[in-house]
């Protein structure tokens, strides 16, 4: 039987990378980015060519209609959903005073409502097969806090608890759910730090690096391939940082 998964967040960085290392492993992939269309279709050309059917569709994963009717499709398409991995995200740095509500409603729809309105699409029907695996992709700030990343770290913080209550609910329906909570990764949304601060960044990892988006995706698949048993953990992957 074809087995498919549901990435977001695809068009670069980790979920890309998550894209192509499932195409080891997966035979259907759908993919789905807010932005960067282009290289979202490139990303689904990409994995064509690695011989795996693909579904990719740009949206806003903070739109509940729109999460709705990808899964919808999906699902219509390939009739069944193996695993989800949430992974649409992105950052906002600066001190809470100063941060315009606007940012923090959107920052909070695309890091935590997200997550919520994939894991309430594709929950009926992997429970309706009494399988699957959800994968929500999360941050060390998660669990510790980071300084003028207040805002961010709530969302991942309530990524976590979710995963960890839904971990428990969906156990007994032998739905894997779990957070990879990660640390200092080389994506774009790290591009922004100067070369000095890059430095220093690396320099307070123990590792002495900040981690690959490649290397970043195995860790995930061996999470979403790990047996059903292992749910409701926060994962860290942060080269011993925390």
């Amino acid at each position: 039987m074809k087995k498919s998964i549901i990435i977001t967040g695809a068009s670069r960085g980790i979920g890309q990378a998550i894209a192509f290392q499932s195409a080891n492993e997966y035979d259907r992939i759908a993919i789905t980015s807010c932005h960067h269309p282009e290289e979202l279709m490139d990303t689904r050309e990409r994995l064509i060519n690695l011989g795996v059917e693909c579904i990719a569709v740009s949206g806003d994963s903070g739109d509940h209609v729109f999460v709705q009717k990808f899964v919808d499709t999906i699902f219509t398409n390939w009739g069944r959903i193996d695993a989800l991995v949430n992974n649409a995200g992105i950052s906002y740095m600066g001190l809470l005073s100063e941060m315009d509500i606007a940012d923090w409603e959107l920052l909070l729809h695309t890091n935590l409502s997200s997550v919520f309105y994939y894991c309430h699409a594709v929950i009926p029907h992997m429970v309706h097969e009494h399988a699957g695996r959800i994968l929500n992709i999360s941050s060390v700030w998660g669990e510790s806090g980071a300084s003028c990343e207040a805002a961010y770290s709530a969302t991942k913080g309530g990524i976590n608890a979710l995963t960890q209550a839904l971990g428990k609910e969906l156990a007994p329906s032998r739905i894997a759910v779990n957070a990879l909570a990660c640390g200092a990764i080389r994506t774009n949304m790290n591009a922004m730090l100067s070369p000095e601060e890059t430095k220093n960044l690396e320099e307070s990892i123990p590792y002495g690096r900040m981690a690959t988006p490649e290397e970043t995706a195995e860790f995930a698949l061996g999470i979403l391939s790990a047996p059903d048993y292992l749910t409701g953990q926060i994962i860290r992957f942060d080269g011993g940082w925390l």
